[in-house]
């Protein structure tokens, strides 16, 4: 039996569910690429979307990267994100959340010693029916904020 969306979490609920897609990604420091994702959005009847996300190469199918976290949506519109990447590095985002709008500024990245340089990131999600699109920049390995990755999935479920 899943329990009900709780009630804070209403305004996040156009990205519940199972989305598939394709991206690019590009930074100075390496050749651009394209991706194949799958992220999910889900929820255990408490105040935050859990979140889990993973990245493969669509030339061979290899895996790229993942990531997971939590999304608390807050007050006024207000969102905070908590992200955990298996590089070595955990992001704090917030944000604002309008209509299906997200925008998201890193407020502090924690890397372990042998993690590559992070100062910052920011993220936009725009959703529209069942179709998600973002932006991800970066600033990192002494490289200031642009441009990293874009990509757009469909609600699979």
């Amino acid at each position: 039996m899943k329990p009900e969306l709780h009630p804070t979490t209403e305004i996040l609920a156009p990205l519940l569910g199972v989305w598939r897609g394709e991206g690019q990604g590009e930074y100075p420091t390496i050749e651009p690429f394209s991706y194949g994702e799958e992220v999910t959005f889900s929820h255990v009847g408490k105040p935050f979307l859990a979140y889990a996300q993973r990245t493969w190469s669509l030339a061979d199918g290899a895996p790229l990267h993942g990531e997971s976290g939590y999304w608390r949506p807050l007050d006024g519109g207000r969102i905070e994100v908590v992200l955990a990447h298996p590089f070595g590095a955990a992001e704090v985002l917030v944000g604002t959340v309008a209509g299906v709008a997200i925008r998201l500024v890193s407020q502090q990245v924690a890397t372990t010693p042998s993690a590559k340089r992070i100062d910052g990131s920011e993220r936009d999600l725009d959703v529209e029916g069942d179709t998600l699109r973002y932006v991800v920049r970066m600033a990192a390995v002494g490289q200031p904020l642009r441009h990293h990755l874009a990509g757009a999935l469909r609600r699979v479920t």
